[in-house]
């Protein structure tokens, strides 16, 4: 069968010695530039929107690499243990691994941090820009911003006195483990107190009846990012998932436009 989603997934070793952990990986080969999906906190490469962009891709002759981050899905590891510069170090490796040429990042909520960090660290090594990202309610900063400094007293306390806190999840029956690991690791990695320059165009897909990454969060994402190249569409009606068939076809017209833009080798 064509669908690389049939297949069972390829897996790539992190780290070295004790803390090394293997990564679950698809690989679509096509064309370029290729596709990277960066899924959300909690979410996996079998989610919704990663699948509808696998299908893209396949009917488009597009090259797609869909991972689980250490933790998530089929990858090794336990979700409590990871941070942020864990799901960074996985996100640098995958693209280290699979992606030969220019590429074009389109990350999901946390994976819109993830990307711009990913972005960062490939200037400060001197790769090649980035052919682009899309990034669909992006949740820069959001341990910080979103999570800790909504937090009240009483759970900030029980984070500090217990390390963790079990928080409750509308996203599935099991409480998430919110780590204090989690937020102090969040704190190297924040970006929204100065400029943000990715060096290539990035399109953010915003619902502003989302009630996990207000849109005013998106918006102040935006006045961080170089206005030439930036786009930002809110979506009045739309949720944090943005997976209406409506907010499906934003993203796949989102994605084929910059892909258009953008030189394939």
């Amino acid at each position: 069968m064509d669908s690389a989603s049939s297949q069972a997934p390829l897996f790539i070793t992190v780290g070295e010695g004790e803390p090394a952990r293997r990564l679950a990986v698809q690989i679509r080969e096509g064309d370029g530039p290729t596709l990277v999906w960066l899924g959300g906190f909690r979410s996996d490469m079998g989610a919704t929107k990663a699948m509808v962009l696998d299908a893209w891709a396949r009917d488009n002759g597009r090259a797609l690499v869909r991972f689980d981050y250490t933790g998530h899905g089929e990858s090794e590891g336990e979700f409590a243990d990871a941070t942020i510069s864990t799901w960074l170090e996985d996100a640098m490796a995958v693209l280290d691994a699979t992606v030969k040429g220019p590429a074009i990042l389109v990350g999901s909520s946390m994976g819109g941090w993830i990307a711009c960090l990913a972005a960062r660290a490939r200037a400060r090594r001197g790769d090649a820009a980035l052919a682009g990202m899309v990034l669909i309610a992006p949740a820069l900063d959001f341990t910080q911003s979103l999570m800790w400094e909504r937090f009240p007293r009483g759970i900030r306390e029980i984070m500090e006195r217990d390390g963790v806190w079990m928080r409750p999840t509308e996203y599935g029956p099991e409480p998430v483990p919110t780590t204090m690991a989690l937020i102090e690791d969040g704190r190297r990695h924040l970006l929204l107190g100065g400029p943000i320059d990715p060096g290539c165009p990035v399109h953010i897909l915003q619902g502003m009846q989302d009630p996990d990454v207000p849109y005013a969060h998106a918006l102040a994402t935006v006045e961080r990012l170089p206005a030439p190249g930036t786009v930002l569409t809110l979506i009045a009606d739309g949720d944090h998932r943005l997976s209406r068939p409506q907010d499906l076809a934003r993203l796949l017209a989102a994605v084929a436009e910059i892909g258009r833009a953008a030189p394939s080798a």
